[in-house]
């Protein structure tokens, strides 16, 4: 993408954004609010290809119908047709063009290169949950303009959190203007998630350019055990920061404008267990895949054996909403078999009545459950099967665990970036609890350091956000290699 590409979108989203916000902040007429919201997004989506707004366009109008249609016949077959809609939309522009650059035949060259209109894997989920909300009879009677408003929201049009039209409806229909206090947690949420994109580049990119995550997997062709260990660890981390700092943008853009947004993320990587990791891990798609996949279909059979093959298969279909390749079966049953695996001990543990040491227990978990999933990784981010193999063979290579030919900067940056990342959020929890408690009736507050860095924070917080900013974009700006930024946009 061209520089000046960027600066005209980027210019076209603050002017558009300036224009709702002042529109929601002094309008209490629906239908102007509406309007408005729904001309900035459209606009906005036509800064990137007209014909991708065609396809917005298209799937805005036939879903819309499909709904009026449901609602006077709730049966599978108008359902049915509705899904296979959007699968076929999906399919024909998200999955033919692979499969047509891997068949090798020049007929099909010209549809391997066709470009994937933004977020389509979003707003084609959001168009499907609102088909079975009205199978189920949930009393959704959208306008056109509110349903067309619903799948093309400009903060999450093109990379979520994928949202429902029960939560989103009444807020559309709210003549309430907004607040000071969100516009405040607004631009809270937004520093945030534009440090964390930083910090996502910084990994990518490396403290050295080209020494960074990305050089690690498109460059180099040897690798320790070590390294493995480094590159997926550092590529979990930079998925974190890149597609949670995006999705802190998103939701504060639309809390600035009144709205709250599903989250996304919320602390993966405390997680002791996969299962929980899935719950706080890309929020807004488990939730989606629990719901409208796993839940009809696990219901349909009383056998454990049932359960655990839906419960696998939705780990693929996790996989294949981000591409149809081998790896990314690879990956979502990876999970999948983790999954069966957990509830299985779960099981065992409640059947011997088995309590471990819960602190040690907690622990050792915890280091399992971190390990697994940056495993997992490696089929998620490496450029081939040959590739996976090759990293995956070097981890059970004992000899390689005493060497390392990655840059040492890629593993004091993960380090230091991993190490920060769990101070300031224990740290914050620390002076949110302060904040509490001094707000509290009986008054319990710290006295020392604590009580100083809490009366403080709008001081010294703000201070420290910029000078870290700073420092990330002076290693950053200028490096040859850049990392790419909304990784989430491929998908």
């Amino acid at each position: 993408m061209e520089h000046s590409d960027v600066l005209f979108r980027g210019g076209c989203y603050v002017f558009f954004f300036f224009v709702c916000l002042l529109v929601l902040a002094s309008s209490r007429s629906r239908t102007t609010r509406q309007s408005v919201l729904l001309a900035a997004s459209i606009s906005l989506y036509l800064t990137w290809a007209p014909w991708f707004t065609a396809v917005l366009f298209s799937s805005i109008l036939v879903n819309f119908l499909m709904g009026k249609w449901l609602q006077r016949n709730p049966r599978w077959a108008p359902l049915s047709i509705g899904l296979i809609f959007n699968l076929a939309l999906l399919g024909v522009f998200k999955y033919l063009p692979d499969l047509a650059a891997r068949t090798g035949f020049d007929s099909l060259h010209g549809i391997a290169g066709m470009a994937l209109p933004l977020g389509i894997s979003f707003w084609t989920f959001q168009a499907m949950s609102y088909l079975f909300d009205v199978y189920r009879g949930e009393e959704l009677d959208p306008t056109f303009i509110e349903f067309a408003l619903f799948l093309s929201f400009f903060p999450v049009t093109i990379s979520g959190p994928i949202c429902r039209l029960p939560e989103m409806l009444p807020q559309f229909r709210s003549q309430q203007t907004t607040t000071m206090s969100d516009i405040a947690q607004g631009l809270r949420r937004i520093a945030i998630g534009v440090l964390m994109l930083q910090l996502a580049k910084l990994l990518g990119q490396g403290i050295l350019s080209g020494d960074g995550v990305i050089g690690g997997f498109d460059h180099a062709d040897q690798w320790t055990a070590l390294d493995v260990w480094c590159l997926a660890f550092g590529y979990g981390l930079q998925l974190f920061f890149d597609f949670a700092g995006y999705t802190h943008i998103a939701i504060g853009a639309a809390k600035v404008l009144g709205f709250a947004l599903p989250e996304n993320f919320e602390r993966p990587f405390a997680s002791t267990t996969l299962s929980a990791f899935w719950t706080r891990w890309h929020m807004s798609l488990s939730f989606w895949i629990r719901d409208y996949f796993f839940f009809p279909l696990a219901t349909a059979r009383r056998e454990v054996w049932w359960r655990n093959l839906i419960l696998g298969l939705s780990m693929v279909a996790f996989g294949l909403w981000h591409r149809a390749t081998l790896l990314f079966v690879i990956w979502g049953a990876y999970h999948g078999v983790l999954l069966v695996a957990h509830r299985q001990l779960q099981q065992w543990e409640r059947k011997v009545d088995w309590q471990p040491p819960e602190r040690l227990w907690s622990l050792l978990s915890w280091i399992v459950t971190a390990s697994l999933i940056s495993l997992g990784w490696i089929f998620f981010r490496a450029n081939s099967w040959q590739q996976a193999m090759h990293m995956l063979s070097a981890i059970v290579a004992p000899a390689s665990y005493f060497s390392h030919l990655l840059s040492s900067s890629l593993y004091v940056l993960i380090a230091s970036l991993a190490g920060g990342y769990t101070l300031v959020v224990a740290l914050a929890d620390v002076l949110d609890q302060h904040t509490a408690s001094t707000q509290a009736p009986d008054r319990r507050s710290l006295s020392g350091p604590l009580a100083a860095l809490a009366r403080w924070r709008w001081f010294w917080v703000p201070s420290l956000y910029v000078l870290v900013l700073f420092f990330v974009f002076l290693v950053t700006h200028g490096q040859q290699a850049s990392a790419s930024q909304f990784m989430y946009r491929q998908f």
